[in-house]
């Protein structure tokens, strides 16, 4: 069997796309060949820890991983609402199809779905179901009817919770051939804490990482951060539109000393800022929060998490109340400094809670173990 990832962007940046390359970089060691077809802008290039096995061709940029898996990266005109403008991959699927026994599509990807019905392709095809389309109303009128066909058209659905794939509305006639599989991602390395504790010296480190937007519900957080008490730090780290206007509302409730928006977290120093926080916060108040990959990174390293138990999304499925950290409301701000104030005071027992739990269910492995399964079912 030889599949194909299908969708999405390079370089990997967001959660879609490394679900893919984790895909395409694992399962050829499981014993299923597997590429990766994804868009890429004309200002981009290599990412420079992949220079060393990068090549150009006249039609992709391809990547030969060290297991075996390949990405092709095709030529992307613009992204306009999230999505890749790319008549190349329509090209390049089109001249490859048949070389494919099954191709895993990934869903909200536009332009995967329409590479994928010029295609031709008649094998047969698996839709990962990651999140609803939710902010791009308007692309979403002219996007529907293709919507329906890849729902149609796929053998199987697969989501990410069963929370999400049962309470979808895309998904209610479907749900006959529709499973989970749940996200999987390597350990997050461990690292001496005093890296970033050095740097803070407060009783208490409270942690969160996303971009600075509005469904991440940082509002929240800060007003939160008023409740714990003093000696207490909240740091944020993250870039993004909303920065000024959380600086300014900081400014305001006279927080500077307690809450710090940290800016971009370099990736290799995530692993310190685990080691050091005392609990982490997912804050979201919205659906477009389908899942919370981060989440993961703290069980990962033991940590509890503070999360939100918002309506139709798997967010709060992951992390088990009482279990992992606590589940609260969205956008309530008592009842996240509440929930914070109990997981620190819990954290033993909440943090080792949460390293089995991303042990029993969210390893790489076990993603790549159940992925072979429906491959070979379907």
């Amino acid at each position: 069997m030889k599949v194909l990832q299908l969708g999405k962007f390079y370089p990997i940046r967001g959660g879609v796309e490394k679900v893919m390359w984790d895909l395409t970089e694992n399962l050829p060691l499981a014993g299923v060949p597997c590429d990766m077809l994804c868009a890429i802008l004309p200002k981009d290039g290599a990412d420079p820890s992949h220079a060393a096995f990068a090549r150009q061709t006249k039609e992709a940029l391809v990547l030969e991983l060290p297991g075996g898996g390949r990405v092709f990266c095709v030529k992307a005109l613009a992204k306009k609402a999230a999505t890749m403008l790319s008549p190349a991959m329509v090209r390049w699927l089109r001249r490859h199809a048949t070389e494919y026994d099954l191709i895993h599509v990934h869903h909200p990807d536009p332009m995967a779905a329409l590479a994928l019905r010029l295609s031709g392709y008649k094998g047969k095809v698996v839709l990962h179901w990651h999140s609803d389309i939710l902010s791009q109303k308007l692309l979403m009128q002219f996007y529907r009817p293709l919507q329906s066909w890849l729902v149609r058209r796929a053998c199987k659905i697969v989501g990410t919770t069963p929370v999400y794939v049962a309470q979808s509305p895309w998904l209610q006639k479907w749900q006959e051939k529709c499973t989970f599989v749940p996200i999987g991602i390597a350990p997050v390395q461990k690292a001496d804490a005093s890296l970033v504790r050095g740097r803070y010296p407060c009783q208490r480190l409270i942690l969160s990482i996303g971009r600075l937007v509005p469904y991440k519900g940082y509002r929240y957080l800060v007003e939160a951060a008023a409740l714990l008490p003093e000696g207490w730090k909240v740091v944020i780290g993250g870039m993004g539109p909303l920065r000024e206007e959380l600086l300014a509302q900081i400014h305001a409730l006279g927080l500077e000393g307690k809450v710090e928006l940290a800016g971009y977290l370099p990736q290799e120093e995530i692993p310190a800022w685990f080691a050091a926080c005392d609990a982490f916060v997912l804050c979201s108040v919205m659906k477009t929060e389908a899942f919370g990959i981060v989440q993961l990174e703290a069980f990962s390293c033991g940590k509890p998490v503070v999360a939100t138990k918002i309506p139709e999304s798997g967010v709060s499925w992951v992390n088990a109340d009482g279990v992992s950290g606590r589940n609260v409301e969205p956008g309530s701000a008592r009842e996240l400094a509440e929930a914070i104030l109990e997981v620190v005071k819990g954290q033993e027992t909440l943090g080792r809670g949460a390293r089995e739990r991303f042990e029993a269910l969210f390893t790489v492995e076990t993603m790549i173990e159940q992925i072979k399964q429906i491959y070979e079912k379907v």
